[in-house]
């Protein structure tokens, strides 16, 4: 596993594989680190795959720079993917604020895919949908109306070293601890980071923003090969929030609800999640 940089985008990445290999992007969420990835890129490194986990924009040692609307977000991953395979496309995975930005992404520029796998974020269209239909998601969204009040939030986050953050975890992931050494790596990054991440929620506040990624994600549908995969005890989004979200999909699209699963449903469950993926790779 190597650790690069790439000065066009300002990403920081985990790099492993040939070089000269079919590449998978994976990009995690929040709050996460490219660790989580771990075990996926050494099953997809063994099937033949070069993979690159960058630390997202807003995520110390990537560029902390703004803005952080999903529009940005996307524009920036489609030039980390033009730089790093300018003429194939790729295959890519993305989960929680990952999985926003894959379906961002695949719906600027379909091209650059091959195929892609989305986890715990479902379609953004369903998520508006369903929400009217279990207004409980409103409770669990809590934490985002909190992200918008500044000072207090930004204060709330690192108190006592983070706990908020492994409090999510916990609700998010129930029964699941990744353990401490990952704790400690992942509250290094946010110490060097904040407020950063949390900035992505604020910018979804913005009249102009939501504006833009309905235009972006609600004109028409997704023609990448999709396979979306949830945790049905995720604390963080419902199961039942994905439900009928193929409609926005026109390619081949599957969907996979795990059992004894949470939010980070590819660390608790990586046997069955990574077989998954790489059977749908394989396939596209």
């Amino acid at each position: 596993m190597r650790r690069l940089r790439s000065e066009q985008t300002g990403l920081s990445y985990l790099s492993s594989g040939a070089d000269d290999a079919p590449l998978v992007l994976c990009l995690h969420g929040f709050p996460d680190i490219p660790r989580t990835w771990g075990p996926l890129s050494e099953r997809l490194r063994d099937a033949g795959y070069r993979v690159a986990s960058p630390w997202l924009p807003g995520y110390a040692p990537s560029s902390l720079e703004g803005p952080f609307d999903p529009a940005t977000l996307a524009r920036t991953i489609l030039s980390f993917v033009d730089e790093l395979s300018p003429s194939e496309p790729i295959r890519i995975v993305g989960h929680d604020w990952g999985a926003f930005i894959t379906q961002c992404a695949m719906s600027l520029q379909p091209e650059r895919f091959r195929a892609a796998a989305m986890l715990a974020v479902p379609h953004v269209l369903a998520i508006e949908a369903n929400i009217e239909r279990y207004p409980r998601q409103l409770g669990r969204s809590a934490y985002m109306g909190l992200f918008q009040l500044p000072f207090l939030s930004d204060r709330l986050v690192r108190l006592r070293n983070f706990r908020f953050v492994e409090r999510l975890w916990e609700v998010w992931s129930p029964g699941y601890d990744p353990g401490r050494d990952y704790f400690d790596e992942l509250k290094i990054c946010l110490r060097s980071s904040m407020p950063a991440p949390i900035r992505y929620y604020r910018a979804l506040l913005s009249p102009k923003v939501v504006l833009a990624v309905r235009r972006m994600v609600g004109t028409k549908p997704i023609v990448v090969p999709t396979i979306y995969l949830h945790g049905e005890r995720d604390g963080c989004i419902g199961p039942e929030i994905a439900d009928g979200q193929e409609k926005h999909f026109s390619a081949l699209f599957e969907m996979v609800k795990l059992s004894d699963a949470g939010h980070f449903l590819h660390l608790e469950r990586p046997r069955e999640v990574n077989a998954a993926i790489l059977r749908w790779f394989e396939g596209h």
